[in-house]
């Protein structure tokens, strides 16, 4: 690549910020990452977060700086879902063909390697250090202990905001004529939680799989971690009948775990008592456009798009702006206009269809996937896509084991929806479902 050093601001040292400090450090630049919170490798890391689900995207992006094999190291693969529905066994749903898996990496874990990966690579790390203002068409960022006090300027070729959904950048971007921004909570929350390891270190409950327990307005799902434990998050309304304000004590705690999660018995206790220590945090979709300024400034992952987390694909789309960024790198040499309007406008028609789709399976998963017609038409797409697997590819397996754009998995996604619902139509459709007549009316309805 043929570029001209530049001297380089990220704002943020989140998982986006330090794999971008990565890549143009190896394109040459000089980088500075600035985060008002400490170094995450110095302080205990919890209660806020969701375990990550690393699919094709983000290994892509993480292959092509080498650091696929790496990663991988600290990371599980989940090859299924576990379904524990009340009234049945818990049963498995596999997520993809044979060997398809999505990882589940601890996010302290990876965000602690990833600081040190950055760091070998010569990047400037300053913690502690809040950014309050930005000077867009200077490149200028102002640092200080408070909105009141001193501030400290820097000046730079150029800043990226990858400081996240509530960004600072964006934040005094949204100030500038005709940028559009648009930001909405749904009304569930979550809270993280821990089902510890055994004794021996082994997990409780099957590693190698994605836990779910579906409960219609609400849900809890368990990702592995390599030391045994699981992290676990609650999704539940904030208000409500069943929801975060009617669990007042320690005893209500126990109540509802016991009556919906009644599988996990032998670590309610241990649930009960995070319930408490840990916040309940709110969930946002946030849009905006554009996302870059001149030549100057740009978004990158949660600052310019963040998503619900029902799609596990908030890392990766960061991730792949990355891998988009760097094509346009390589595309236009020094012209960092081009670079910035060419980049935003490949990742902004995108952004919006993964923010589509991951609401869209927060409605499946929490209310769906325990429901008999679902599970039928699952079934049936599945037993057909395996039979035509160029003719057919699920929603799920576009966003998570492809590389193709989310436009074209949410688009796509319609059509089958569309062919679906005919399907579901014919008459005895859970007598007939395997036969040739549904295959044959499939392969009609697609020409």
């Amino acid at each position: 690549m043929n570029q001209n050093s530049k001297n380089i601001a990220i704002i943020g040292s989140g998982l986006v910020g330090s794999l971008l400090a990565i890549y143009l450090k190896r394109a040459g630049h000089q980088v500075t990452v600035f985060d008002r919170r400490p170094d995450i490798r110095t302080i205990e890391f919890s209660g806020r977060s969701i375990n990550l689900a690393m699919s094709n995207r983000g290994w892509k992006t993480l292959r092509d700086v080498g650091l696929e094999d790496e990663i991988k190291e600290i990371a599980i693969p989940l090859d299924k879902r576990a379904m524990h529905v009340i009234g049945k066994p818990m049963y498995f749903q596999s997520y993809g063909k044979e060997g398809e898996a999505i990882w589940s990496i601890s996010r302290g874990v990876l965000n602690k390697t990833m600081i040190d990966l950055a760091e070998e690579a010569g990047t400037d790390f300053r913690f502690n250090e809040k950014v309050w203002d930005v000077d867009l068409p200077g490149a200028k960022l102002y640092t200080g202990e408070s909105e009141k006090g001193e501030w400290k300027a820097y000046n730079y070729d150029m800043i990226f905001g990858c400081d996240g959904a509530f960004s600072r950048v964006r934040h005094k971007m949204q100030r500038r004529s005709r940028f559009d921004y648009s930001q909405k909570f749904i009304d569930v929350g979550y809270k993280e939680l821990t089902i510890p390891a055994n004794e021996n270190g082994t997990h409780k409950l099957d590693k190698n799989s994605f836990h779910i327990w579906p409960r219609g307005r609400f849900m809890f799902i368990a990702m592995p971690n390599l030391d045994g434990s699981f992290t676990c998050t609650l999704f539940m309304p904030f208000e409500g009948e069943v929801s975060f304000n009617s669990i007042k004590t320690k005893s209500d705690a126990v109540a509802f775990f016991k009556a919906y999660f009644p599988n996990v018995m032998q670590v309610i206790e241990d649930l009960a008592d995070d319930f408490f220590e840990n916040p309940t945090s709110a969930l946002v979709t946030m849009k905006c456009y554009p996302w870059t300024y001149w030549d100057k400034v740009a978004l990158v992952g949660d600052s310019a798009h963040a998503v619900v987390p029902f799609y596990g694909q908030g890392m990766n789309a960061g991730f792949e702006d990355i891998s988009v960024l760097y094509e346009m790198m390589i595309a236009h040499g020094d012209d960092w206009e081009a670079i910035f309007k060419n980049y935003q406008e490949a990742r902004k028609p995108n952004a919006d269809a993964i923010a589509e789709l991951s609401y869209r399976n927060f409605v499946e998963m929490s209310s769906k996937t325990s429901n008999a017609t679902f599970l039928l038409q699952k079934k049936i797409e599945k037993r057909f896509s395996e039979k035509y697997p160029d003719k057919w590819v699920p929603a799920y397996s576009r966003v998570t084991f492809s590389e193709r754009p989310y436009v074209e998995a949410l688009a796509v996604g319609d059509v089958q929806e569309e062919i679906m619902a005919e399907v579901m139509k014919m008459p005895a459709i859970e007598m007939k479902w395997d036969s040739l007549e549904v295959e044959q009316k499939i392969l009609d309805l697609l020409q």
